[in-house]
């Protein structure tokens, strides 16, 4: 299969473009260093013709609900039309474990993107995934001693857990909403982040913070945990840190 993958040279799209090698697909990568802009649309119909399925990781770093709302309406957009004026049989999109459930910010644009995908008028298949090994590490690269930690339950998942399953899934039969995948075990995000500062020889001061109101009760309290029938991935938390057993060189 040629598989176009948006947000493919991201954390999650690296490990799908790797992932469809590997098995023996081609994988077209949607990205501006490869000459598509997902939020114009500039590029991307060229880049998808010819493609029978699309993966969709393509990703912000926002908590501000007005912009995460704003990018996922525009990318998710276009590649929904460009993907039915391309014919493409197959379309999969990652979401994440309780956006529907968290008045978080970046989860209404999860939710704006959910909606979206379910009216596209194309096949599709959503997976959510809970939060990824790597969470905490954009904060632990502040060079400041003390990091401040939102707490957060979660059962965390490997990246390349994620990928493989999305793989999985864009060559089977378009199914809607998927099975929600997590990683093994439950974790404090407070914890794991104390955890990958030692193994990477960070010197880290982890202060716990709830963030205010609901949204703090909820992720502290359960709402990112997946519930009922999920699938689960087969690497653990320690199969990551010890990827990680280095120091850090912008730490000095």
């Amino acid at each position: 299969m040629k598989v176009a993958v948006a947000g493919g040279t991201g954390m999650v799209g690296n490990h799908v473009v790797a992932k469809l090698r590997d098995t023996g697909h081609q994988p077209v990568i949607l990205a501006r260093s490869h000459g598509v802009d997902l939020t114009t649309g500039v590029g991307l119909g060229e880049k998808l013709a010819g493609c029978d399925a699309l993966i969709d990781v393509a990703n912000i770093v926002t908590m501000r609900r007005k912009t995460a709302v704003n990018f996922f309406s525009r990318t998710t957009s276009n590649l929904i039309e460009a993907a039915r004026l391309n014919k493409i049989q197959h379309m999969v999109t990652l979401s994440i474990v309780g956006s529907d459930e968290v008045d978080f910010g970046y989860y209404f644009g999860k939710r704006t993107q959910e909606s979206l995908l379910r009216s596209a008028g194309i096949p599709w298949t959503l997976l959510r995934a809970t939060q990824f090994f790597e969470f905490p590490e954009p904060l632990l690269n502040n060079r400041s001693p003390v990091i401040m930690m939102p707490r957060m339950l979660c059962r965390p998942v490997a990246a390349q857990d994620v990928a493989e399953q999305l793989v999985r899934l864009v060559t089977r039969t378009p199914s809607g909403r998927a099975r929600d995948l997590s990683g093994p075990e439950q974790l404090d995000m407070v914890d794991m982040a104390r955890r990958i500062a030692r193994a990477q020889g960070r010197h880290r001061l982890v202060v716990p913070v709830s963030l205010p109101g609901e949204v703090g009760r909820a992720m502290s309290g359960g709402g990112l945990l997946p519930h009922g029938d999920y699938a689960q991935g087969q690497r653990t938390f320690s199969d990551y840190l010890g990827t990680l057993g280095r120091p850090v060189t912008t730490d000095r």
